[in-house]
């Protein structure tokens, strides 16, 4: 028999890799522990986490690596140890099944099954022994071991009951009727209802940046929805959730008010937030944003970029086993390291000798820094300048510390989001380097993880697997059109298409009622999920329909707009009731429901004429406008995009031709009549 260090040491997951040597029997997902589990007549036990988890770390270390608890589950179990962001159709399956057997879900997450996969028993963390009324996870075990052996019907009978609820709500009834305005009426006054007026977000503790709503209200026009924005990213940026001195968001907060962290940090959180931030400047002008993106954007390149161009997953929570150790502080290091500036820094900073958790400091900005600044008779420009001298002094002390570990393997969505993210912000902010890392970053995920027309969701040492996902298809086709927008390197625009298209084949419900997350010949599941509900991660759903819409107007394939409308138009309830968890839905909506806007620009993009219309269009807040640039009316471009046909260059001068609905401006070829032209637009 293969030993079990051997199995999951062969795995390329560094979730998986960090269990090879438990005393537990671990399996990979696969055939094999399937078809062990029927030969021996025996429950399987799942185990789902992810590596930068801190209570999968703190479960592994009290029962996984413990002996007594480990000869029970191999005496009684097939052991299934999954990583949740390498098989998130797993994950998906099995949370469902936790949630309505208890209520509640999370990381770690255990589910026993039969031998084909149907699930009877689900929960999270369950500790080594009883604590305040839950159970043992030793009792629990000998309890499900006890179940199978003397109840069997009983255990069979649940596991075919819930399997089957499990299916039934993961289906949604083809819906009628038109979508209409209103309904994103009514959702903008629940989200109004919903909001925190003091802290910004929506809801209590704890507390997640909610990335797709924001993007939703980004493109609304009321001024209600721009003040929930802009309060929410002023309160995340001064909270314990960014990292102050090196960048970046990590994951959620425990409390409401976005002081203190759960530590880790993952890459798609800082690639959605980062375009958030830039929307914002970008509608605002107000440096403060800017800052925000560009230290994420700069920790995302330091800390999270492979040499290849892809991105890493996360960082741990964790460095030398202690939660959060490596950000941070007590008060005498501040006085030991800033000297005569320590009393600056600890009032900007917060820093007090009690420390704001557990006896430590998190850094935060707990008051304006106008404020700050009038303190310490300093001026804001001056006040600057001292921070940023504080800022490397600290950041620097900081990285002689053990670091947080990283999980290097590559996802294709997650880096799907951060190819939009820089794409966008080598746009918005006029980076070349930015784009050079989205060029880079594109051409990686193309050569790596696209064969023969299909995508794979993950790589590591070489190794690209595991059939792509709704999700890789959806999030690296929205990143491909951001690095379209961006460079006019029309190639990316003509992958988007070929990846819209194997959604359409692949992944589209024959009923008429959405997405499959998985493709139509990948690993059967005990159910074929669908992804309607934004979690920290766009819906697979909404994502996909984001992107056929978005296509839709660039090609005039009216097929994919309706297929994209009737992904939506099922979970029209949802939207009006409970929004907050359908953000990316809502972005299709309201895309789906505006006219259409359409800019053609024709020119050398190497020629300054040219390059002044470019930059004039980079410079605007365009929602809901397709931009397409053709050097002539020969482009071989020119024959997918029915708006840039019949039309050409101006007596040889690079040409804009701005269009609404079924009306076109006058073509304009310089930069002041295209603002004229755009400040009309609205």
């Amino acid at each position: 028999m293969t030993s079990p260090s051997k199995r999951l040491s062969a795995e390329t997951s560094p979730y998986l890799l960090q269990h090879a040597q438990n005393p537990v029997d671990w399996y990979p997902w696969g055939d094999e522990a399937f078809a062990r589990a029927k030969q021996d007549d025996k429950p399987i036990l799942l185990s789902v986490g992810y590596s930068a988890c801190h209570w999968c770390h703190v479960m592994a270390h009290e029962s996984f690596e413990d002996q007594a608890t480990a000869e029970l589950m191999n005496r009684h179990f097939v052991n299934i140890k999954v990583d949740r962001e390498e098989r998130p159709d797993v994950d998906a399956v099995y949370m469902a099944a936790v949630q309505a057997l208890t209520g509640a879900g999370g990381w770690p997450m255990t589910v026993v099954m039969t031998p084909e996969g149907k699930p009877f028993f689900g929960g999270t963390y369950f500790p080594p022994e009883d604590r305040q009324g839950q159970p043992s996870f030793k009792r629990v075990l000998q309890a499900l071991a006890q179940a199978w052996q003397q109840q069997r019907e009983e255990v069979l009978s649940s596991a075919e009951n819930l399997t089957q609820h499990l299916d039934a709500q993961s289906q949604l009834p083809v819906a009628s009727g038109q979508l209409t305005k209103d309904l994103l009426d009514k959702t903008l006054a629940r989200l109004s209802q919903n909001f925190d007026p003091q802290h910004g977000g929506f809801g209590g503790a704890p507390k997640f940046p909610p990335h797709s709503i924001l993007k939703f209200l980004l493109k609304r026009p009321e001024k209600s929805a721009r003040a929930m924005v802009e309060l929410t990213l002023q309160k995340l940026a001064a909270g314990g959730i960014f990292d102050q001195l090196g960048g970046g968001f990590a994951r959620y907060s425990v409390d409401e008010r976005w002081l203190v962290p759960h530590f880790e940090k993952m890459l798609y959180d800082n690639a959605q937030l980062t375009r958030r931030y830039l929307e914002a400047y970008q509608l605002t002008g107000q440096e403060p944003y800017k800052r925000v993106a560009e230290d994420t954007l700069e920790w995302l390149k330091r800390e999270m970029l492979d040499a290849s161009g892809g991105f890493y997953s996360s960082l741990d929570a964790d460095s030398t086993g202690e939660e959060g150790k490596f950000y941070l502080w007590q008060e005498a290091e501040f006085d030991t390291l800033l000297a005569k500036d320590a009393p600056l820094a600890k009032t900007f900073y917060g820093i007090s000798a009690a420390g704001n958790f557990e006896g430590s400091n998190i850094l935060y900005v707990p008051q304006a820094p106008l404020a700050v600044a009038e303190n310490f008779a300093l001026s804001l420009e001056e006040l600057e300048t001292k921070l940023g001298k504080i800022r490397q002094i600290l950041f620097s002390a900081r990285e002689k510390r053990s670091k947080p570990d990283l999980d290097d393997k590559i996802l294709c969505s997650w880096n799907g989001l951060a190819l939009a993210a820089f794409a966008d912000a080598g746009r918005i902010l006029q980076r070349r380097d930015y784009l050079e890392i989205a060029l880079k970053n594109a051409q990686f995920i193309r050569r790596e993880l696209y064969q023969n027309g299909r995508l794979q969701h993950s790589y590591k040492a070489g190794k690209a697997k595991i059939d792509g996902l709704l999700e890789d298809y959806a999030y690296y086709g929205l990143g491909l059109l951001a690095l379209y927008r961006a460079s006019f390197d029309s190639q990316w625009l003509m992958l988007a298409l070929s990846l819209a298209q194997r959604i359409v084949t692949d992944f589209a419900d024959p009923g008429g009622s959405g997405f499959f997350s998985t493709a139509k010949d990948a690993e059967a599941l005990v159910i074929r999920p669908k992804d309607y509900f934004d979690a920290a991660l766009p819906s697979g759903n909404g994502a996909a329909a984001e992107l056929l819409l978005w296509l839709a107007r660039y090609t005039g394939k009216q097929a994919w707009d309706d297929l994209a409308a009737e992904a939506i138009k099922p979970l029209q309830d949802s939207l009006s009731q409970h929004p907050n968890g359908f953000g990316t839905v809502l972005s299709g909506l309201e895309l789906h429901l505006s006219a259409p806007r359409e800019i053609a620009v024709f020119g050398d993009p190497d020629k300054e004429d040219t390059q002044a219309l470019i930059q004039e269009l980079n410079s605007q807040v365009l929602p809901h406008t397709v931009v397409a640039l053709a050097q002539n009316a020969d482009d071989p471009l020119v024959a997918h995009l029915p708006f840039l046909q019949n039309r050409d260059l101006i007596n040889g001068q690079a040409t804009a031709y701005v269009c609404e609905g079924n009306s076109c401006q006058l073509p304009v070829t310089t930069a002041w009549e295209l603002r004229a032209q755009l400040e009309q637009y609205g």
